[in-house]
């Protein structure tokens, strides 16, 4: 396929590189001349203008987005209108998957074909692939088929343009290779939010598990003894000073939560186990808070879900007004006097 990327980052410009190590032909555009100089050295076809990339495709053309999800309304009305009947427009990053019906609903008007994909796979993606969760027109899927192919972990040898017959994104064994089809406008990205808000209930099930596992020594030092703390009633059983680092390792090999989480998680504690290059301070794309929004709206349970996702506000210090004003009320019920920490 020749098909025209926009948005070079560090996801989009692995794309790139991917797709080209896998046959296809790339135009690439980004705001960032520097960063269409890159991938133009390696193969790709760089271009200084939305016009430029569009002119550079042949009908019907596959054009694919991967910018952050506030400016993906902006560069679609930059590139839309250069685009004609039986184009494919693909937003790849972390929409919101109402915004992506709204988004087909108005380009189908217009005869062009929107494809919402939900990329997983971060930086690690041009060596081991990108899990793709697609929505939208089946036709505009099998287009764009040998691409998702070569994209996603299981890499099949391109096709010609259009050869897939429509619905075989759709089946088990696009599945296995690391792509599907999931359903109409705005599928994908609502299975990639889903998928983002477990990611969130994972990473913090193994922090908290390893942050136990931190503190397992606490009985080793003398706590306070006073009214305001409550004491450590068996400090016996708590004498572990335990090796993280290891701890992480071994549970990578044949444990039941072994997982692409753990394996960098382990990295991490191995290059230092105090993680002294970070501060704790956790953000959210905003894909927890649609999962857990969606989960309100339809009824259905999400409470790990959303506990992870409190915990991320907490990190970022949006708790520390309502903790005051518990220090507040314990002195003014009790004279508690707040210990430093």
């Amino acid at each position: 396929m020749r098909i025209g990327m926009v948005g070079l980052g560090r996801m989009g410009a692995n794309m790139v590189l991917r797709l080209l190590e896998g046959g296809h032909e790339c135009v690439a555009y980004d705001h960032t001349a520097g960063n269409v100089k890159t991938v133009a050295a390696r193969g790709a076809r760089g271009v200084a203008t939305p016009a430029e990339l569009v002119k550079a495709l042949t009908p019907p053309r596959v054009v694919w987005i991967m910018v952050p999800a506030a400016v993906v309304d902006s560069v679609i009305g930059e590139i839309a209108p250069l685009l004609a009947k039986g184009d494919v427009l693909i937003d790849g990053g972390n929409s919101n998957y109402r915004d992506d019906i709204r988004r087909a609903s108005e380009l189908r008007g217009r005869g062009i074909h929107y494809l919402d994909v939900g990329t997983s796979g971060g930086v690690l993606g041009f060596k081991e692939g990108y899990c793709l969760m697609i929505g939208g027109d089946p036709e505009a899927v099998a287009l764009v088929e040998p691409a998702f192919a070569t994209l996603a972990p299981g890499r099949r040898p391109p096709a010609a343009p259009g050869s897939s017959a429509a619905g075989t994104a759709a089946s088990l064994s696009a599945a296995t290779m690391g792509y599907l089809h999931c359903g109409p406008s705005g599928a994908g990205h609502f299975v990639k939010m889903v998928h983002n808000g477990i990611e969130y209930g994972l990473m913090a099930a193994y922090a908290e598990g390893l942050n136990l596992l931190a503190h397992a020594d606490a009985g080793r030092t003398a706590g306070a003894a006073d009214a305001e703390t409550a004491p450590l009633a068996n400090p016996q059983f708590f004498q572990y000073q335990l090796d993280l680092a290891a701890i992480t390792e071994v549970w990578r090999h044949g444990s039941i939560i072994e997982s692409r989480l753990l394996d960098l998680t382990a990295a991490a504690l191995a290059r230092d186990g105090k993680l002294t290059e970070f501060a704790g301070r956790v953000s959210d794309s905003g894909e927890g808070r649609w999962t857990v929004e969606a989960a309100i709206e339809v009824g259905v349970p999400a409470q790990v879900l959303s506990a992870a996702l409190y915990a991320r506000f907490e990190s970022r210090g949006r708790a520390e007004y309502a903790n005051k004003l518990l220090s507040a009320m314990r002195l003014g019920f009790g004279g508690h006097i707040e210990r430093s920490a």
